[in-house]
């Protein structure tokens, strides 16, 4: 039995979200199980942010930092963080009243828990609900059918792979001890897309067990004027990019999280080639698959490649 309190530093990065930062806070400050601290880091805003935070008063703690994009900013959060578990939120998304509560009780009664994820809701900027994120996902529709009705999901290192391949590893979710947050180097810094998968394959590595709670704990809105969907060609090259560095970190790595790892780049890269294609740009959707057939073509490649050539005609 873990006797220790669970103590949740909440960490708010913010570039120009004045709009929405009130919200996020206010979610904060509506938890069942109060956080810790909450810390705002402002990335070099230029709005109204600072009025907004300054309405907080000491119920927060603020911070200005120059512009060095979310992985800084959260990770400047950690350094000013002095509870044992960290969450993470977004200044323009909300956690749900249990956010908190759900994964802290949990804690408090197993030890042996190395990371906790939950469901969330994908909404629209006025609040339309669009789909959950683990029954969106093959490996979280699996795991709930495996699961019929419990409220606690516990997944072992060898669930870990699909976990990355085809799960739901949203940030908003993720409950993670500060120490081993630290331990990891926090969030890379310098890319701005899959910047949170980035923690959670490093994450999964150390680990041996982690906690699902099915059930939504935060709202994460999808605005149509997001840098990610004003480019999604860029957005998805950066991301391929993202995932293959990260694959050359995990060579150590198990190999059943290596495998989830090489299943996810494999869908990235067929995500992008299919973008090309329909741009009709042919050479860059071809050259996006052929590194799958290397170092030693498997047949899913060898179809996936041939799926692509067809597609040329």
């Amino acid at each position: 039995m873990n006797h220790l309190p669970a103590t949740f530093s909440v960490i708010i990065p913010n570039y120009n979200n004045a709009a929405t930062l009130g919200r996020a806070l206010d979610s904060v400050l509506a938890q069942t199980w109060p956080a810790h601290e909450i810390i705002v880091i402002d990335d070099g805003s230029s709005d109204d942010s600072p009025a907004v935070a300054a309405r907080y008063g000491d119920r927060i703690r603020y911070a200005r930092q120059a512009n060095g994009g979310v992985s800084a900013a959260r990770n400047a959060g950690a350094a000013l963080a002095s509870g044992n578990w960290l969450a993470f939120l977004d200044a323009d998304d909300t956690f749900l009243p249990e956010r908190l509560a759900l994964h802290a009780r949990w804690i408090e009664r197993d030890a042996a828990l190395d990371f906790l994820l939950a469901d969330q809701n994908f909404r629209t900027p006025e609040g339309e609900l669009l789909q959950h994120s683990i029954d969106a996902t093959p490996f979280g529709r699996e795991l709930l059918a495996r699961h019929p009705g419990q409220q606690e999901i516990v997944l072992e290192q060898s669930q870990f792979g699909p976990l990355i391949a085809d799960g739901f590893t949203e940030v908003r979710t993720l409950s993670i001890p500060r120490a081993t947050f630290h331990a990891l180097g926090g969030f890379p810094v310098g890319k701005r897309i899959g910047e949170d998968l980035h923690l959670v394959v490093r994450l999964c590595a150390v680990s041996r067990r982690a906690g699902v709670v099915p059930q939504p704990v935060a709202d994460y809105f999808i605005y149509p004027a997001s840098a990610i969907r004003k480019d999604v060609v860029g957005a998805q090259r950066n991301f391929v990019a993202t995932l293959e560095d990260l694959a050359q970190e995990m060579r150590a790595a198990p190999a059943g999280l290596r495998a989830g790892l090489r299943e996810k780049i494999r869908q990235a890269r067929m995500s992008l080639a299919y973008m090309y294609l329909r741009k009709n740009e042919r050479a860059g959707a071809l050259a996006c698959v052929t590194p799958l057939l290397a170092p030693v073509p498997r047949w899913r490649a060898v179809r996936d490649v041939l799926s692509i050539l067809r597609g040329l005609r």
